[in-house]
């Protein structure tokens, strides 16, 4: 299932909980629902697993049931790249499986996760057989068209306070992570890694946005009150004496 044995190893059926938490499962009709099950499998990744690697043959097309995972990749000076997180409810890799390629990009656990995979001759099928599963992933393709070029911009801010804005925005997009809703489950170091920043910038980051009315800082997570004014990213300096994010550290 995956390029990490151990976890591959740990692999079972989904239960009915899992299932219902798959946002496609119920675009299909009776006979297609039956196959995906049939081939869907889930494992436990521990903070540090791989889920796919750079240069692996695609095997399975993966989404996140629970927990958080980054995507990144190195360059030819050896440097590592995160293009963005991926927390509950988004599938990815639709791209790879679609030209059955080898991965270009590292998918990492950054806390302990619950991954789901379908087997590419899976995805394949529902592709030859269900309208509604077209619609899903050819949706997929097109938002994360849009979330690849905003990564790549972000990637060269200066500023970094639109940086976690924006990347927090890009976590909050409803069609690639409808499983996250209002309230992120992410601590601020879990944040510096996506973002590529430290952990005290990031802090003061959200202290700013949080005095802006954009984001509730929660305990261990965040809420988005102003999902608009985040991808806009118009961010004036923090007041010294803010306290707004001792929630999330403690996360």
């Amino acid at each position: 299932m995956t390029s990490d044995a151990s976890v591959f190893q740990r692999r079972r059926p989904l239960t009915a909980a899992e299932l219902n938490a798959i946002p496609w499962i119920g675009l299909l009709s009776p006979t297609e629902y039956e196959r995906a099950v049939a081939d869907l499998k889930i494992s436990d990744a521990s903070p540090g697993d791989y889920i796919c690697r750079t240069g692996r043959p695609v095997t399975y097309w993966f989404g996140v049931v629970g927990g958080l995972l980054k995507m990144s990749s190195d360059n030819v000076e050896g440097h590592a790249m995160t293009f963005t997180g991926v927390p509950p409810g988004g599938w990815f890799g639709e791209g790879t499986a679609l030209k059955r390629e080898t991965y270009r990009y590292n998918i990492q656990a950054l806390r302990k996760s619950l991954v789901a995979g379908l087997h590419v001759d899976t995805f394949h099928w529902l592709l030859d057989h269900s309208i509604g599963f077209n619609r899903f992933v050819m949706n997929q393709l097109n938002e994360r068209l849009g979330q690849f070029i905003a990564a790549r911009e972000i990637d060269r801010m200066n500023n970094p306070d639109i940086r976690v804005a924006r990347s927090l925005a890009a976590l909050f997009n409803p069609v690639l992570y409808p499983g996250v809703g209002e309230v992120l489950r992410i601590t601020q170091q879990e944040l510096a890694y996506l973002v590529g920043l430290s952990r005290q910038r990031v802090n003061e980051a959200l202290t700013t946005l949080a005095e802006q009315g954009s984001i509730r800082i929660e305990y261990g997570g965040l809420r988005v009150l102003d999902l608009a004014a985040l991808r806009s990213s118009v961010v004036y300096p923090p007041r010294p004496d803010s306290r707004a994010c001792r929630a999330l550290n403690s996360g």
